[in-house]
This record gives C-alpha cells, sequence and structure tokens, in this order.
C-alpha cells in the first residue's frame, strides 16, 4: 500500500466520528494552513482562536461552520509517537 493510502485509511475512525457528514479540506502548503469546513461555502461571520493556533469558525447562528489550522505541519511531528487532541493533551 502507498503510504498516501496508509495515512488516509488512518484518519477514517477520526472521520467517522465527526458530526458532519461532508468536508472540505484545502491545505495551503506555503502558508501551512489546513482549512477544513463542515459547509461549503462556510460563510463564517464570527472566529475564535485558542492557544494552539486551531481557529473555530461560526455561521450568523453561532454554528461551527469550520475549523483553520496555523502551523497544522507540527501535528505529522506528533502523529509518529503519539495523538494529539485539540487540547494538546497526549494519549
Amino acid at each position: 500500500m502507498e503510504e498516501a493510502e496508509t495515512e488516509v485509511l488512518r484518519i477514517i475512525p477520526h472521520i467517522l466520528r465527526i458530526p458532519y457528514r461532508r468536508l472540505w479540506i484545502d491545505y495551503d502548503e506555503e502558508a501551512d494552513v489546513l482549512y477544513i469546513n463542515f459547509v461549503y461555502p462556510s460563510k463564517a461571520v464570527e472566529h475564535e482562536e485558542d492557544e494552539n493556533g486551531i481557529i473555530k469558525n461560526y455561521d450568523e447562528h453561532g454554528n461551527l461552520v469550520g475549523l483553520t489550522i496555523i502551523g497544522a505541519k507540527r501535528f505529522l511531528k506528533d502523529s509518529k509517537s503519539q495523538e494529539v487532541n485539540l487540547n494538546n493533551e497526549t494519549q
């Protein structure tokens, strides 16, 4: 199996636990920013950034419509040895 295929298969359990049925994903390699949208177009009007550089995007009704992850490559380093959740706790 190719490495890319193996990596995609590893994320399936995580995707199935997400309460959204569709995802739009875009990665800006130059800026190292990962955009994950649960609604397209997301029409976010409110944003909340945590200390980990993860921005939660909300619509006019307060519904989470997407995530913007700044410095996404930092999660590659952690994925080989341990899982990291959004609260920056190791499992």
